[in-house]
């Protein structure tokens, strides 16, 4: 490590708060055994990305509550709570994105009728989006568009993760809405 006892106090603030040095030590100390252990739950590299990020981004927000002994302990706790709460999101995307086809196989290989009734459905996807605020039209074209991940739109945007997600939510709730009433 590159600090000694003496140091490592003054490193953790009162306020719960890690020095960004001390995080930076911890990342390099922990990252690799962090990214196999996450690898092994999430079992995707990108969300394991997402993950570490968020890890260690509480880690300087928080990660001076936890004892210098426990701190590897801290981290793993913290890397498997975030990856849960990741793919408990994830799920409930999906589910939210399933019923905003609803349930229309995108790239299906049935009749010219159900292929006309998926473009319609498409067609419908795309002029509600249109009606979304702008706010919102933003996150979800770069989440299903552009594929990115809440994280990289929240640094983006310039804004928290909490208020991409609420966005998120928000947009699927009145797409789904749109999609259910169209003529409303």
């Amino acid at each position: 490590g590159f600090v000694n006892k003496r140091e490592l106090k003054l490193a953790t603030g009162n306020d719960g708060k890690l020095a960004p040095e001390l995080v930076h030590q911890l990342f390099e100390d922990h990252a690799g055994e962090l990214r196999a252990f996450l690898l092994g739950v999430l079992r995707n590299h990108d969300l394991v990305d997402e993950v570490l990020q968020l890890t260690f981004s509480k880690a300087l927000e928080s990660g001076g509550t936890s004892k210098e002994e426990t701190r590897k302990g801290w981290l793993f706790r913290v890397a498997y709570h975030e990856a849960m709460g990741l793919i408990r999101r994830n799920t409930i995307q999906k589910k939210s994105l399933n019923q905003l086809g609803q349930t229309t196989k995108f790239f299906s290989t049935d009749s010219p009728d159900q292929r006309l009734l998926d473009d319609e459905n498409i067609e419908q996807i795309r002029l509600a989006l249109t009606q979304l605020p702008e706010s919102q039209q933003a996150v979800v074209k770069a989440r299903i568009y552009e594929n990115k991940t809440f994280n990289e739109i929240a640094q983006d945007l310039d804004i928290p993760l909490g208020t991409v997600l609420t966005r998120m939510r928000l947009a699927i709730k009145f797409l789904s809405s749109r999609l259910d009433h169209p003529s409303e």
